[in-house]
């Protein structure tokens, strides 16, 4: 089978940054391969056209057309050609979009079927954060879920919201997102220090940590040896129109608090591995997911996390049995949750197991993958 996705971003150099969704797609596509696809990744919104071989999947980049006010239309109709040509040259089955911004509204290929998988829509997100939505992303995304031939969903609890903010009924198969588990070593040496708490993701308002300070506070006022690691990039933050969510946090930790906390900025990703292993447990205080890769990264290290007890949190860690779930406002509880691990090297320990366990069974790439080819498999024959 030849499957094709149609990305705004994708995590290599020639292509640019990448967030969630680039590195989902990437985690995918290594499973298709495994399982004897061919996989070509369409990255608009490039710099320049060209094709190049990412071990092993094709990589596509493609410019968007400029032409003042008609931008957004001529560049889905040149996708739309790059697919009916890829279709009729028999390159690929199946093309696989986001709901991010829908981009597929007025992509109608003449026989190739396009699935979109949810990952979180902006209008979902902005639901999420009690924000407006731009009318305009707004109809796109939901023009583009009327029109697709089949529907995918990272999580259940998007799959409903998403199907509640648009006002639609549609039916979605819920295949989870995915992670390489022989990137991510379970083994633990216990050689961590026992007071480590760490965060890693993008530091921004809908992600907790606004609420991340008010919680450490309460930790070191019970744990004074308590340190926090912050890694992620510094972004601006959407509400108060303040240049740095980082500099918000920091008017919020007390100075004894503050004293106790590390941000490394954005480090590689190898180095991002390195200090999950070294640290105690994670904490993850999130208002807005669909189905975050980084708590499944931080349980197939055998970690134990602390996370947001919001919607789509239980698909991904049952309370008091792989990790803790707690509402990001609630600051006490979320800190006497991270304050009985950091005293219990036990529980960590059990919690750690029982996480990698979970994700060796339910995220892995070679069953999503499984799952995924499954999908496609029935469009393809219902098309």
């Amino acid at each position: 089978m030849k499957i094709a996705f149609l990305t705004p971003e994708y995590p290599h150099p020639k292509t640019g940054s990448s967030g969630g969704i680039g590195t989902s797609i990437k985690n995918l596509a290594k499973g298709l391969l495994q399982e004897g696809c061919q996989v070509r990744v369409l990255v608009y919104g490039q710099k320049e056209e060209g094709v190049f071989d990412d071990n092993g999947i094709t990589i596509q980049q493609i410019q968007n057309v400029k032409f003042k006010g008609l931008s957004w239309y001529l560049t889905r109709k040149k996708l739309e050609k790059i697919i009916n040509q890829l279709y009729e040259n028999k390159e690929v089955d199946l093309v696989e979009a986001p709901d991010w911004t829908g981009i597929t509204s007025f992509i109608q290929p003449k026989k190739c079927p396009i699935v979109i998988r949810l990952n979180g829509s902006d209008t979902y997100f902005c639901h999420l954060d009690h924000r407006p939505v731009k009318w305009n992303n707004k109809f796109h995304e939901k023009r583009a879920l009327q029109k697709a031939d089949a529907l995918l969903s990272v999580s259940q609890f998007t799959a409903d919201l998403t199907n509640k903010v648009f006002g639609l009924q549609k039916d979605f198969t819920i295949i989870p997102n995915s992670i390489d588990v022989d990137l991510f070593d379970g083994d633990n040496d216990n050689s961590n220090d026992m007071n480590t708490i760490l965060y890693f993701g993008s530091l921004i308002r809908k992600k907790g940590l606004l609420e991340l300070p008010l919680i450490f506070n309460e930790v070191v006022q019970k744990n004074p040896n308590a340190q926090l690691i912050l890694i992620g990039r510094d972004v601006p933050d959407v509400v108060s129109g303040n240049a740095s969510t980082w500099a918000m946090m920091q008017k919020l930790f007390t100075q004894e608090a503050l004293n106790k906390v590390t941000y490394l900025g954005s480090v590689p990703y190898q180095e991002i591995k390195a200090h999950i292993k070294a640290a105690s447990l994670c904490v993850f205080p999130t208002f807005a997911e669909a189905l975050p890769v980084s708590w499944i990264e931080a349980m197939a290290l055998q970690k134990t996390v602390v996370a947001s007890n919001i919607g789509w949190a239980n698909e991904v860690i049952a309370d008091g049995v792989e990790g803790f779930l707690v509402h990001p406002t609630h600051h006490q509880q979320y800190a006497e949750r991270i304050l009985e691990l950091l005293e219990n090297p036990k529980w960590q320990a059990d919690f750690g197991l029982a996480a990698r366990k979970k994700v060796l069974e339910k995220f892995s790439i070679q069953i999503v993958a499984q799952q995924s080819l499954s999908f496609y498999n029935k469009v393809i024959q219902s098309k």
